[in-house]
């Protein structure tokens, strides 16, 4: 798509485009101002994973661009890309707020990033990747990370882990029945009184690193945390590279 070449020769200044406004993703789009009110401090693994990139990165699945931010701090220009306008409403405005003027931002399906291949120096993947249905549409979103990386390309992804202390018993019980999408359930966002009901993938570890290596991604580093687990980790992160 030539005017994606565009696109990235762009100034850098704060911009905001639109090409796939009919995700069907309504659920993120009403708890976009809940989401927004509570996950405002960005990761330490997110943080760590920036320091000293340069060029031109990405932020897939960017949310309301709690880890943007920092990352337009020490690159040439961040581009982020969600599926939901309302949460892409929100990064722009907190980017502006925070004095942001080389970022971007796209309304857009992980699994056809509008991007042309061979683009971004650096990339993140947070807490995104377990929200898309269906292991065949995870493993072309990864794919389509590789894709847009330039070689040598580094990227960070994170997903939940299905065995954390929230879900373990769960998906235990869930383990003997042997169903053909285990790690799949539905999490409601109750903050705000509502009742929003959310598709995850739950990972293991083992899962994730075999989904990347599908992709050809290359694994240098894996590693597990706890964010609000206390026994079992409930986060799984990658450091890939193209």
């Amino acid at each position: 798509m030539a005017y994606w070449e565009d696109f990235i020769a762009l100034p850098k200044t704060l911009t905001f485009y639109s090409f796939f406004p009919s995700i069907p993703v309504k659920e993120w789009d009403k708890i976009a101002k809940s989401f927004d009110e509570t996950r405002r401090r960005p990761w330490k693994e997110c943080l760590d994973f920036i320091k000293g990139r340069k060029g031109i990165a990405l932020d897939i699945a960017c949310g309301n661009a709690r880890h943007l931010i920092p990352f337009a701090c020490v690159v040439d220009h961040v581009i982020g890309i969600d599926a939901s306008e309302e949460m892409i409403k929100i990064a722009v405005r907190n980017a502006r707020n925070a004095g942001v003027k080389n970022a971007s931002f796209v309304i857009g399906n992980a699994s056809f990033l509008p991007f042309k291949s061979n683009t971004f120096d650096s990339a993140i993947f947070i807490a995104g990747l377990h929200n898309i249905k269906g292991r065949d549409a995870r493993i072309k979103a990864l794919k389509e990370l590789y894709r847009v990386l330039k070689k040598d390309g580094m990227a960070l992804i994170s997903v939940w882990s299905k065995w954390q202390d929230r879900w373990r018993k769960h998906f235990l019980k869930e383990f003997f029945k042997l169903p053909k999408n285990f790690g799949d359930i539905y999490i409601s966002w109750k903050k705000d009184g509502m009742d929003v009901k959310r598709f995850y993938h739950l990972y293991s570890m083992h899962e994730l690193k075999r989904d990347a290596k599908k992709a050809r991604l290359k694994i240098i580093k894996a590693w597990s945390v706890k964010k609000a687990s206390k026994r079992h980790a409930d986060n799984h992160f990658l450091m890939v590279k193209k």
